[in-house]
This record gives C-alpha cells, sequence and structure tokens, in this order.
C-alpha cells in the first residue's frame, strides 16, 4: 500500500473512531486578539478612484504552483494580501511562510523573513526558514522520553538529541490544504497533516492543522489544532526567522527587543533544561526593558538560543498575552507578538555563516535574522515541573499566536 493510501486510510479510521479534527474549524471559541499596535494606526479607508485602486484596498486569497516533489507531488504557493501594504506567503511543503511584506514608516513594501526562491532549496537546503515545527518543536534531550511506563526512542539529529520532530518533522512534509478563503475583514489558508503512528518515534496517530489569518489591521494569526488516537506529546511552532530592516540586508544587532519575561529556563552543554528557572535581573538575558540585540550578545558566547518563561501570573490559560515587542529603528517597522504559550525561544540566527543564499540572491550571514518561537519549554516531555505537553485521546490541542505589525 502507498504512503498516500496508507494516510488515507488512517484518516478515515481516525474520523470514524475518535472525530478528529472538524475541518470547518475548531468548535471552541478562539482566543480574544489583543488590540492593534497604537503606534501607527491604520489610515482609514478612502473612496477608491480607480479599478487599480478598488483591488488594492480589497482582502484577497489565491493558489498558484509553487514547485514539485521528487516524487511529483504538487507544492502550491498560496497568498494572502490585506490591502494595507501587507502580503504573506505560505506554501504547502512543510507549511512554509516563505515571504511575509510589510511596509515602512513611509509605505516602502520590504520581505522582513528569510528563505528561499524556490522548491528545491526548501528542500536540499533545510534551515527551518519559516517552517511549522513539530511533532515536538525545540530539543527532547537524550532522544527519548517515558509516557505512560513506555519509553519513546526518537532520531538523534542535535548532539545527543532530538530536534524539532526528528530527521523529518512537519516541515518536511506536504500538507493539505483544507481551506483558502477571502471575506470580510480577513484571508485565510488551512493546512492539515496526519502524522502517523510510530512517525519518528513518536505514539499515536496525530492530526494536526495549521491555519495561517491575515487581517486588515495588519495581523497574521497562527493557529494550531491537534487531536490523537493514543496518549502522545505535541509542541507545535513557527520558525520563521525576522529581519524588520529587509531580508537579506545586513545583521539584526540594532533591532531593539522587550520580552515580556522575567525567568527563563537554565540549560545544560547541549541546550537541554536543567530543571531549573531562573530570574533574568542582572543577567545579559533581560530584556524586560526595550534593548537592543547587540548591545550584550557578546556576553553570551555565539548569540540568543534561549527559552522564555513569559509573565503570565493569574492569567487564564489560553488567554492570548503579550510576549515580545520589537522595533527596527532605520525603517520603523514595529513587530508585536501575542501568544497562548507559556514561553518562547529567542534565537539570533548564530548558526548562519554565509553558505546560504536565499531569496532575490541575498547571502545570509551570522545574526542576519532572529526568531521568537512561541512554544511550550524545551524537554518538557522529560521535566515533569513544567508545563504539560501531553495530549490524549478525547482532548483538543490548540495553540494560538497573533504577530502584528505598526510603523513609527
Amino acid at each position: 500500500m502507498s504512503i498516500q493510501s496508507q494516510g488515507m486510510k488512517i484518516w478515515i479510521n481516525l474520523v470514524l473512531g475518535i472525530a478528529l479534527i472538524s475541518m470547518s474549524g475548531c468548535k471552541k471559541a478562539p482566543p480574544e486578539e489583543p488590540p492593534a499596535p497604537t503606534k501607527a494606526p491604520i489610515p482609514a479607508e478612502k473612496p477608491a478612484e480607480t479599478q487599480k485602486e478598488m483591488e488594492a484596498q480589497q482582502m484577497s486569497a489565491k493558489t498558484e504552483f509553487f514547485g514539485q516533489m521528487p516524487d511529483g507531488t504538487q507544492v502550491d504557493v498560496y497568498t494572502l494580501v490585506n490591502g494595507n501594504g501587507l502580503t504573506a506567503k505560505i506554501i504547502n511543503y512543510g507549511a512554509i511562510l516563505v515571504s511575509l511584506e510589510v511596509p515602512d514608516r513611509d509605505g516602502h513594501v520590504a520581505d522582513v523573513t528569510l528563505g528561499f526562491d524556490n522548491l528545491d532549496d526548501y528542500i536540499e537546503r533545510n534551515a527551518f526558514f519559516g517552517a511549522t515545527v513539530g511533532r515536538y518543536a525545540n530539543r527532547i534531550g537524550g532522544a527519548k522520553f517515558t509516557l505512560e511506563g513506555v519509553v519513546y526512542e526518537l532520531a538523534v539529529n542535535n548532539g545527543p538529541n532530538s530536534l524539532h520532530g526528528g530527521k523529518k518533522g512537519f516541515d518536511k512534509v506536504v500538507w493539505r490544504c483544507e481551506d483558502i478563503r477571502s471575506e470580510g475583514d480577513q484571508a485565510v489558508v488551512k493546512l492539515m497533516y496526519i502524522s502517523e503512528d510510530g512517525e519518528e518515534g513518536y505514539p499515536g496517530n496525530l492530526a494536526c492543522s495549521v491555519t495561517y489569518t491575515l487581517t486588515r489591521d495588519n495581523k497574521l494569526r497562527f493557529d494550531y489544532e491537534a487531536e490523537t488516537d493514543k496518549t502522545t506529546v505535541v509542541n507545535l511552532t513557527n520558525h520563521s526567522y525576522f529581519n524588520l530592516a529587509g531580508q537579506g540586508t545586513g545583521n539584526i544587532l540594532d533591532h531593539v527587543v522587550m520580552l515580556n519575561a522575567d525567568k527563563y529556563t537554565v540549560f545544560d552543554d547541549t541546550l537541554i533544561p536543567t530543571g531549573e528557572i531562573r530570574s533574568v535581573e542582572g543577567t545579559p538575558l533581560d530584556f524586560t526593558s526595550p534593548t537592543s540585540i547587540g548591545a550584550r550578545i557578546g556576553q553570551v558566547g555565539n548569540g540568543y538560543d534561549q527559552n522564555y518563561v513569559l509573565s503570565k501570573d493569574n492569567v487564564p490559560e489560553g488567554t492570548l498575552t503579550l510576549c515580545a515587542r520589537v522595533l527596527e529603528p532605520t525603517s520603523g517597522r514595529i513587530m508585536e507578538v501575542h501568544t497562548t504559550e507559556p514561553g518562547v525561544q529567542f534565537y539570533t540566527g548564530n548558526f548562519l555563516d554565509g553558505t546560504l543564499t536565499g531569496k532575490e540572491g541575498k547571502v545570509y550571514k551570522k545574526h542576519y535574522g532572529f526568531c521568537l518561537e512561541t512554544q511550550h519549554y524545551p524537554d518538557s516531555p522529560n521535566k515533569p515541573v513544567f508545563p504539560s505537553v501531553v495530549l490524549k485521546p478525547g482532548q483538543k490541542f490548540a495553540s494560538t499566536s497573533v504577530y502584528s505589525f505598526s510603523a513609527q
């Protein structure tokens, strides 16, 4: 039986047996969205004087051919436009955000995410640019964990550990498009993937989806959902590298960052948390006040690659709260991140070394991009004191992160 047939059979069985994800979306009401940034309010709509101006003001979503997998599977690109200057492009290979165009203070538009121009580079030169990462984002120590008395061995692909789902994680598979549309003040694409029991060592048939929503008020929203037929662990995130001055234009050391986190998870020499949670106060990890990335980066070795514990005291689980705010002073672009997740991995492109040529022939050097990967903490399956990542049959995994853009 072909892999495709197996997947379809599993899908049918899961639908009949455990009522997997509704294709019309999660029945649970989504978290309340945060207000739009106030620094640069969206200009009031003006009457369209020409057909071109009218079209420019409309939300839109379209599908086009992007490339072909070695086995002949077609990969498409989905373009979401908000008529306000923002354009997001997503492909169903890896559910990857391949580009995000954002205007600066003068209205000039630039692509602020690192990536490639073609499918072959995404397949052959993997750097997780823009990828949807799973089944478990970040690291699992020793590439194994114990769940309900059973030890699960994972792929070893990062020193002694397992990173970002293993050798063939969710970033390296073709997802299925379930929905693409534009209506009202939003444009949406929903992608789905079924991870089979035992894939990369993880238990349970997992049906998961990611929905990208671009809104008229300059938000890009990520909604993740998942269900399983066997107890498993889940941790999903997006791994976009941002440069708010424009991709490939230089390093990100002058970006000014504020993280809504006064604690971090201490890690060992292989970047696995020890279980200790420590205050950032008095350390170069402290971004509780706006600070340029480069101000103290020399004090943390190769650069930042740190999981932060977000400040969520007395906040109900599943509520969107402020995670980060980033300003690029030259362009005036601002990115604010809100999330339902308990943590965020702040990474500064430490392993980019000039060997990757990205979009428009731009060479990506060290610190040419930063990541804010909203997530549960690394190695949570092996750390009972951390917030749980366990998903059981009958439960629904749901996670939301919203990236808002403005300029000053």
